[in-house]
C-alpha cells in the first residue's frame, strides 16, 4: 500500500511510522512536513516531501499522486496569538488536502480530528459517542479549528458521494514519552527547566477535572487498523481509566489542592496576556469542557484495543517532559532552557513566532 502521512514528523506521525514499519516491504510511505527529519530510525523507513500544507502554492496534488491512502496529520498548537497563523495550518491545510485527494482519485483519506470536536459532554463523567454533536468549544481557537475542519469533511462527503472514503479519527490527549520536550515548548515559558516538573509539591487545581487520554502508539495501531479496513466514519479512542486531577498529582508526586477553575483560567489568562507563558486560557475551557470517549465502535470494528492505559500514558509522558524527552524529528527535537532561551531572542516566544 502507497501511504501519504501528512505532519509525518510529530508525534503521531513518528508512531504511525514505527506501527507501519513493524511489517518491512508491505507498505511504500511519503513523509509531509516543512522541516524533513534528519536520517534514523524511524524516519529512514518513508521518503520525504518538504512543503507546508497551509501554503496556497504547496505541490500538494503531486506529493499524493498515486497513493492508496492520505492521513492527514498536521497541525499547528502555536502561534496561540496568531489564529490566523493557526488557521492556515489547520483549516486551509485541510482543505487542501481534500481538494489534493479529490483531484488525484485517492481512495482514502484518515483525518485526525480530535476530542476537542465535540461540544461540551452531557455531566462530568458522562460518555460520548461518535454520534455526539461537533460545535466544539467557542473560546479556543484549537477546538473552533478543529470543528471547521470537521464541516469541511461534511461539505466534500455531501458534494463528492463518489469522492474517497473518509475516516475521522477523534481522540483524547495523545502523549508519549519522546513527545515531551515538544509538548514542553507548547505549555512550559523557555526560562523554566524541565527537570523542575520532578519537584513539584502542590498542584493547585480544580477537583472536577477529568479528562480522557490515549498513548500515541494506540492511536498509531487504530490509524493502521483504519488503513487495514479502508474503514470510514469517525472512531473515538482514549484509553481507561479517564485521567482525574488526583491521578495528575500522584503521577506529579504532588499534593493536591483544590482551586476553582474560574481561578486557574484568571491566573493562566494573566500570564498569558502579560506573555509569561504560551499556554492560552482556551485550553482551561477545553480541557474542562471535553466529554469522556465511549470507544466501543473503535473496539468493535477495529478489534482495537489500547495496549497502555491511561495513568500509565501520563507517566510516562511526564517522565519524558521531565528527562527532556525527543527524537532526531526536528518536531520532537530536545527541549533545554539555554536553547528555548536563544530562539526566543532570535524568533520571539512561541506564542508569537512563526514556525520555519
Amino acid at each position: 500500500m502507497q501511504i501519504v502521512i501528512t505532519g509525518a514528523s510529530g508525534n503521531v506521525g513518528t508512531a504511525l511510522l514505527r506501527r507501519l514499519l513493524r511489517e518491512p516491504g508491505r507498505h511504500e510511505l511519503t513523509g509531509i512536513c516543512r522541516r524533513p527529519p534528519a536520517i534514523g530510525e524511524p524516519y529512514d523507513g518513508a521518503v520525504w516531501t518538504a512543503l507546508d500544507v497551509g501554503d496556497p502554492a504547496a505541490p500538494l496534488r503531486e506529493a499524493v499522486r498515486g497513493a492508496d491512502a492520505v492521513v492527514h496529520l498536521a497541525w499547528g498548537f502555536q502561534p496561540s496569538r496568531d489564529v490566523g497563523y493557526l488557521d492556515r495550518t489547520g483549516v486551509r491545510g485541510t482543505q487542501a488536502v481534500l481538494d489534493a485527494v479529490h483531484a488525484e482519485g485517492v481512495p482514502h483519506l484518515v483525518h485526525m480530528s480530535s476530542v476537542g470536536a465535540y461540544s461540551p459532554g452531557p455531566d462530568r463523567l458522562g460518555r460520548v459517542d461518535e454520534g455526539w454533536p461537533t460545535q466544539g468549544i467557542a473560546s479556543h481557537s484549537y477546538s473552533r479549528e478543529k470543528v471547521a475542519a470537521e464541516r469541511l469533511l461534511d461539505d466534500h462527503e455531501h458534494r463528492h458521494p463518489d469522492g474517497p472514503a473518509i475516516a475521522r479519527i477523534r481522540p483524547g490527549l495523545i502523549v508519549q514519552r519522546d513527545a515531551g520536550s515538544a509538548l514542553l515548548r507548547y505549555g512550559l515559558p523557555p526560562y523554566l527547566p524541565s527537570a523542575l516538573l520532578r519537584h513539584v509539591p502542590l498542584l493547585p487545581l480544580d477537583r472536577d477535572l477529568v479528562v480522557p487520554i490515549v498513548h500515541t502508539s494506540d492511536v498509531a495501531d487504530a490509524v493502521a487498523r483504519v488503513l487495514e479496513r479502508r474503514a470510514t466514519g469517525a472512531f473515538n479512542l482514549a484509553a481507561e481509566p479517564p485521567v482525574t486531577r488526583d491521578v495528575i498529582a500522584d503521577v506529579l508526586g504532588a499534593r493536591a489542592l483544590h482551586v476553582p477553575r474560574a481561578v486557574v483560567r484568571a491566573a493562566v489568562a494573566l500570564s498569558w496576556r502579560a506573555r509569561l507563558q504560551p499556554l492560552d486560557p482556551g485550553w482551561i475551557d477545553l480541557a474542562f469542557a471535553v466529554p469522556l470517549l465511549d470507544t466501543a465502535r473503535a473496539r468493535r470494528e477495529l478489534d482495537w484495543t489500547p495496549a497502555v492505559d491511561a495513568r500509565t500514558a501520563l507517566a510516562e509522558v511526564v517522565g519524558g517532559m521531565a528527562d527532556g524527552a525527543a527524537t532526531a524529528s526536528p518536531a520532537l527535537r530536545p527541549r533545554t532552557v539555554t536553547a528555548e532561551l536563544l530562539t526566543a531572542l532570535r524568533r520571539g516566544p512561541a506564542a508569537t513566532r512563526h514556525r520555519t
